[in-house]
């Protein structure tokens, strides 16, 4: 069951994901929540800030791509952030719950995944003396 799949301009709550999967039936949950680091293989100096900007469907695709993954023994809640991150900023978080741990883990993880290599969300990254690049591009490009 799909319980929610967004995309959000507006910082993400890791706690709401695990209430929206939340149920008598359902004895684990696995969480997956993404954050910005302050650095990267890549970069010459510390990152301070990811800029994550969304293909107009990206909200669409999310929902397909939880679709996908979705089984009548699982829940599923997941969320990615658009707008500007600084290191800490949440932007990802995926909440699958089950009767079993392992179908829970199972499921987090290729939906964490998918949504890692499909999903149109792209992200620039701002190093402390303000040099840029484009990094991680998927999805649609």
């Amino acid at each position: 069951m799909i319980v929610s799949a967004s995309l959000s301009d507006e910082p993400l709550d890791v706690a709401a994901h695990l209430d929206a999967v939340a149920s008598p039936s359902v004895g684990a949950t696995a969480l997956f929540v993404g954050t910005v680091r302050d650095n990267d293989p890549d970069a010459a100096g510390s990152v301070v800030l990811l800029e994550y900007s969304a293909h107009p469907d990206a909200a669409e695709i999310l929902a397909r791509i939880a679709e996908s993954v979705d089984t009548p023994e699982v829940r599923v809640a997941v969320s990615h952030r658009v707008g500007d991150l600084n290191v800490g900023g949440v932007a990802i978080v995926c909440a699958v719950s089950s009767v079993h741990r392992a179908q829970a883990y199972e499921v987090n993880r290729e939906l964490v995944e998918r949504v890692k290599a499909e999903l149109p969300v792209w992200k620039k990254q701002v190093e402390s003396d303000g040099t840029s690049a484009w990094v991680g591009l998927g999805g649609l490009t």
